[in-house]
């Protein structure tokens, strides 16, 4: 099939008529319908049924259905990719990261580059590893932070900074005189956690050191993000295991924190493309998360 066919028979299916889907393709609704005919006389079946005024894809139309809407996705990621390159240097800050981060070192360090450069330009999002991965290719944004070693062949990734994994707890749970030591990981033996469903490398590290642990941790509430574990947490629900970030985010006593043993590292990773060199601008802001991330994992 031709691109023009793929494209109309996915804008039918999209529609449901060949006047929006002419519409929507920006061409007329006659000239829609004889490409329509000249798809379906070179496959030799029909794509499309009439019923009840609207149409309808037929059994063969439905086996290219996925096949069709991937060659469509690629080649809207095309166009990105290339509009994305004719438009160099248009905004010197484009950053994504893990939801993890957003709230602990994105939005603190955005706010003292903005500072230091007042008139600086940003466009901050966040995503999950593997979508910022396709993000940077894509050249959407710039610079991916992430705990996560994604191993991307066609990224660069350096380390910003190193820290641990911690457990938090309610406030009040522990003296304040262990709060120093770290936990041995069979002190969670029959204690109320929440259970976090994370499925990336460090929720399943956590999920293999936790399984070892008897009897097992009760866990009445199981979240999808460790900023929802702290909330928990700090309500009182129970103890959770979560990257040192999440455990200095919030008011500073709004739980309370102690490494868990055995140590098990979590890295901090800022991602970019090696072709294409960072300016001053993005420099200075990759400075500051590292001086930032320091600071909070120096903090008690």
């Amino acid at each position: 099939m031709h691109l023009r066919y793929i494209e109309l028979f996915h804008a039918v299916l999209t529609t449901g008529s060949i006047t929006a889907a002419a519409k929507l393709l920006n061409i007329s609704q006659p000239a829609a319908s004889k490409a329509l005919q000249h798809a379906e006389d070179r496959l030799g079946f029909a794509l499309f049924s009439r019923v009840r005024g609207r149409l309808q894809a037929t059994p063969q139309a439905l086996l290219m259905r996925d096949r069709i809407e991937k060659i469509i996705q690629d080649v809207h990621d095309l166009e990105r990719l290339t509009r994305n390159m004719g438009q160099p240097g248009n905004c010197p800050l484009r950053v994504t990261c893990t939801p993890t981060l957003a709230l602990t070192l994105l939005a603190g360090a955005t706010a003292l580059l903005r500072k230091a450069i007042p008139d600086v330009m940003a466009e901050l999002s966040t995503q999950h590893s593997a979508a910022m991965c396709e993000s940077l290719t894509l050249r959407d944004t710039d610079i991916g932070l992430t705990l996560q070693d994604t191993g991307h062949q066609n990224l660069r990734q350096r380390v910003l900074c190193r820290g641990q994994v911690m457990v938090i707890a309610p406030p009040g749970w522990w003296p304040e005189k262990e709060l120093a030591q770290p936990l041995p990981i069979e002190a969670l033996a029959n204690q109320p956690m929440i259970g976090i469903t994370v499925r990336d490398a460090l929720g399943r590290a956590l999920h293999g050191h936790l399984a070892q642990v008897l009897p097992a941790p009760r866990v009445t509430v199981s979240v999808q993000t460790y900023q929802l574990a702290h909330s928990l947490v700090a309500k009182g629900e129970g103890l959770a295991v979560v990257d040192p970030f999440t455990a200095r985010c919030g008011d500073a006593d709004s739980v309370q924190m102690r490494p868990l043993k055995p140590h098990l590292e979590v890295v901090l990773y800022a991602m970019h493309r090696p072709d294409d060199p960072l300016n001053p601008v993005q420099k200075r802001f990759l400075d500051l998360v590292r001086q930032l991330a320091h600071k909070m994992l120096a903090q008690r």
